[in-house]
């Protein structure tokens, strides 16, 4: 994963050649493949090349075009072929994906962003107009950020840069810690007052006295598929599905596929050898990474994941985790610019990195995401929703009658339940304070939405239903991709075959029933997949969740954990109480019920405010003024 640093000042100024010695050191370790670089007048950028194609390594970045435009490029592009007969104009089959999307931009301008269908980001200076365009594709694998000072722009594809070489401490968006407290913060946000995040299937336009975010693409509701037998909903999945692999199997080095003992991984597994069998990818070898921990009664993952490497043939990467026990000790030295990039000591991640290394793996496919597009989850709402909205109510009897027998509930309440999503969401900050006691209330009433995942209520006219359930989804998913750090511990590339732009379509159009029915879930995803993933997996109940090692962690760290709940930072921001946090870490030890996610991400933005609490990075002394002072308002109006 390659990555890029900017700086353009709209009043004229040259940017300081010095800052860029600055940016290098950090940026190398995302980059180690070399250097791009251009700096002159009012424009700097640098690039750190991370090659995983055989085409990435014939690129020369920043890429001038022939209107004079300065495109850097990070991704993968996977309508190559579709783009270079479109395009003509000089583009060969050996053309690299920056020539492609340097033509194409030249064509269309910023219409170009939506034909562009693959993992990537990218920044467009047109020195004609002085302006910035800053884009990322439609579900957003990777970063870009941006700060904007006065006439000066600068830009990044990690935050560390812009944290690190500011030239003054920032303010804490409280908004991104409540939304990662309870699921994922949105997606334009980042931890620093000041500091955006490209949003994605968005590109954000810069120049002097303008700062606009527009949406290039999104998915349209009015596309329905409709077949007239299960085969051929089947077939349509295999070759969406498999596309979606062969695309993410382009790599001139071998591949790393996680392999866990559920669905998702298999699948794309199972997938990949047929397609690596038949020679239609230039993927040299694929290898498996797998994890167990026999220790946890709820999660016997190894004799699922073996049916498939016996499956296969080859035995592959199989890493303990029972051996490497929870542990709050961070790793020393480390900068962390968010929650989710703390990197604490683990032996687990280091055998992982010596694995890929051994193995000279760059890329690595992940089954994040299966769960939401392809039925995971169980719900029969979407499809009563669908019915109740286009009156077909005989229908919904019938459905009705069948789910409350499945979920053996009465069918009036699944059919309240289905009402209940059309009514406007309730910001119910008090049911918050039960579940998570040690937040402030102020904290809790200002960051109520955040806190609850930006619920959404389903609209009666528009889209239908299951649609508008698939588009809140796929926030979810948006949300959770922009927190996931870029990983240089090893440097690889995370590919994700489930969230490809064309099978999230197919997914999107066609029937919900096909995807959940009452006594299956994943109905289509198992039927298609047959004979092609071991029977053992596509029947396999739905892995149950584990919170037991969570909970032994913490009592193994106990000690730590007094240290960590003293002095909260937390509290100096308002965003915690220390006495209540205290309680209910009395409680993990004596096995009460307690919201372990939550109190587990909430240890960790304390454990982050401290790594950063030496670097002067946040306003602490006008952040306790100003948290104290609104906890004075607040007690004075409930007094009152």
């Amino acid at each position: 994963m390659s990555v890029q640093f900017g700086r353009c000042n709209f009043d004229g100024k040259p940017v300081n050649p010095e800052d860029f010695d600055h940016v290098r050191p950090v940026l190398a370790p995302y980059g180690p493949d070399g250097e791009g670089y251009i700096c002159k007048d009012n424009l700097g950028i640098l690039y750190r090349a991370f090659h995983t194609t055989k085409e990435s390594r014939c690129e020369t970045q920043p890429h001038v075009s022939r209107s004079g435009a300065i495109i850097t490029w990070e991704g993968r592009l996977d309508n190559r072929q579709d783009l270079i007969e479109r395009l003509a104009g000089g583009l060969s089959a050996d053309s690299t994906d920056l020539e492609i999307v340097a033509v194409g931009y030249e064509r269309w301008g910023t219409d170009a962003f939506r034909e562009l269908i693959g993992d990537w980001a990218c920044s467009v200076w047109n020195s004609k107009d002085q302006s910035l365009i800053l884009a990322k594709d439609f579900i957003g694998t990777r970063h870009l950020y941006y700060s904007v000072e006065r006439d000066q722009v600068t830009w990044c594809s990690i935050l560390d840069p812009l944290v690190l070489f500011a030239d003054h401490s920032f303010k804490l968006e409280e908004e991104y810690v409540a939304g990662w407290l309870a699921f994922f913060p949105a997606t334009h946000l980042t931890p620093y007052i000041g500091l955006h995040s490209v949003s994605p299937s968005s590109f954000v336009r810069l120049a002097r006295g303008e700062h606009r975010t527009s949406k290039y693409w999104d998915f349209d509701s009015a596309i329905r598929i409709r077949y007239r037998t299960d085969a051929e909903y089947e077939e349509h999945f295999r070759h969406v599905f498999g596309e979606s692999v062969r695309r993410r199997l382009r790599s001139d080095s071998p591949v790393l596929a996680e392999l866990s003992g559920g669905m998702d991984s298999p699948s794309i597994v199972c997938m990949a050898d047929l397609i690596v069998a038949e020679g239609n990818t230039e993927c040299p070898r694929l290898d498996t990474l797998s994890y167990y921990n026999d220790a946890e009664p709820n999660w016997n993952e190894r004799p699922y994941f073996t049916k498939v490497e016996e499956k296969r043939g080859r035995t592959g990467c199989h890493l303990d985790l029972g051996s490497d026990p929870f542990r709050l000790e961070l790793k020393s030295g480390y900068f962390s610019a968010t929650p989710g990039s703390l990197r604490f000591r683990s032996s687990v991640r280091e055998r992982f990195a010596d694995c890929v290394r051994s193995q000279g793996n760059r890329v690595v496919l992940s089954g994040t995401g299966g769960d939401e597009v392809a039925g995971g989850v169980p719900s029969p709402i979407p499809e009563l929703g669908d019915l109740l909205r286009q009156a077909r109510f005989r229908a919904l009897c019938h459905q009705l009658k069948v789910w409350a027998l499945n979920k053996r509930k009465p069918w009036l309440k699944l059919l309240w339940e289905t009402a209940r999503r059309f009514s406007p969401t309730a910001s119910d900050s008090a049911s918050i304070r039960r579940s998570a006691p040690w937040l402030d209330p102020g904290f809790v009433v200002r960051n109520v939405k955040a806190l609850l995942g930006y619920p959404r209520r389903l609209e009666l006219f528009g889209p239908i239903p299951s649609f508008q359930e698939n588009i809140e989804t796929l926030d979810v998913l948006r949300r959770q991709l922009s927190s996931e750090p870029v990983a240089t511990e090893p440097c690889c590339e995370v590919r994700y075959p489930f969230l490809d732009r064309q099978l999230m379509e197919f997914l999107y159009a066609i029937p919900r029933e096909q995807l959940v029915r009452p006594s299956q879930r994943r109905s289509l995803m198992r039927r298609a997949l047959r004979g092609i993933v071991p029977a053992e997996l596509l029947n396999r109940p739905r892995k149950a969740y584990v919170e037991h090692g969570m909970m032994l962690g913490l009592s193994e760290n106990w000690t730590h954990l007094h240290e960590t709940a003293a002095h909260l930072e937390l509290e100096a921001f308002g965003i915690a109480d220390e006495a209540r946090l205290w309680d209910t870490l009395r409680n993990v030890r004596t096995e009460t019920d307690v919201p372990i996610i939550t109190l587990m991400r909430t240890l960790g933005v304390e454990l982050w405010l401290r790594t950063l609490r030496e670097r002067n990075v946040f306003h602490l002394i006008e952040a306790r003024s100003e948290s104290s002072g609104l906890q004075r308002e607040m007690e004075c109006a409930s007094q009152s």
